[in-house]
């Protein structure tokens, strides 16, 4: 037997959904209830235009998923994926949201490693494998190394490197034994660690991420200060580090990598203008022999 149909058209639906949202505080109305509508329904936006008399229990659904986002449940959660890059990826409890932020990241990879001939790559605090998939996806000739050391979160890394040439390792990036024997060998690594203050607010959606991927002590500073002589460790002369970091870090990290021995260190901006991420190398010119300098 045939659902029955409500008569409801998927656009008074998505109009209603909509205005809930709107009232509700959502930050994309509009979008999030075009994407909801599409995940539950399984049309395009140009089908749900002109779909009419919305399967009854098909309009449960999609009320109850409205409701949940409007309890501020993330968007991403709701529909198991989060557009990333080129394409997406699965997430959901348990691992960090990836931010179309970090595709800027991304793009400055891409450029440093470009006249790289299969270069070996590490992508610290991987989380999702947001980083190190699209990396894999746009050099398939490279090594890479995805580490994560949170197990929940790592599950989902596996799934999205499934079929990429990028390897997951769950393992705890600053720890000086981790991927040891690469020491004075990596081209490139990047990473988008832990770096809020454990004082900041911040929004619902941010919450429902795992604490320990969103928040570092000393200021926000503890993992990156941990990373960034781990990753001089980890680099050949001449290789790149990049890591995204809070705008409240501006001076900070900068200045860490300098006094650590990084050169051409520089703070990118993300495109709201906030200070987003800093990127750094060492010099073709450092001796592998060298130790890395403790502050």
């Amino acid at each position: 037997m045939s659902e029955s149909r409500t008569a409801l058209s998927w656009s008074e639906a998505i109009r209603e959904a909509r205005a809930r949202l709107a009232q509700a505080g959502v930050a994309s109305p509009r979008t999030d209830a075009d994407l909801l509508a599409m995940h539950v329904s399984g049309l395009s936006r140009t089908r749900l235009l002109i779909a009419n008399g919305v399967p009854a229990q098909t309009l449960r659904a999609y009320r109850d998923l409205v409701q949940r986002r409007i309890d501020r449940q993330p968007l991403q959660h709701l529909t198991g994926t989060a557009a990333f890059w080129k394409g997406e990826l699965a997430v959901g409890p348990g691992v960090f949201v990836p931010r179309p932020e970090t595709e800027l990241l991304v793009e400055w990879a891409l450029g440093v490693i470009a006249d790289i001939d299969s270069p070996l790559i590490i992508d610290a605090c991987a989380g999702s494998g947001a980083i190190a998939w699209a990396l894999a996806g746009e050099r398939p000739d490279a090594t890479i190394w995805a580490v994560e050391a949170d197990p929940d979160a790592f599950e989902w890394l596996e799934h999205n490197l499934k079929g990429t040439t990028a390897t997951g390792l769950c393992a705890d990036a600053t720890e000086f034994t981790t991927l040891s024997d690469l020491d004075g060998q990596v081209d490139l690594v990047v990473s988008n660690p832990p770096y809020v203050p454990e004082t900041v607010e911040v929004s619902p959606e941010v919450l429902a991420d795992p604490t320990m991927a969103v928040f570092a002590a000393h200021e926000g500073m503890a993992v990156i200060n941990d990373l960034t002589f781990r990753a001089h460790q980890w680099l050949r002369p001449g290789g790149w580090f990049g890591c995204e970091h809070d705008d409240s870090h501006v001076r900070a990290v900068p200045a860490l990598w300098r006094a650590v021995g990084f050169v051409e260190v520089t703070d990118h901006e993300d495109l709201a203008g906030r200070s987003r991420f800093t990127t750094g190398g060492l010099s073709p010119h450092t001796s592998t022999d060298e130790e890395t300098p403790h502050l």
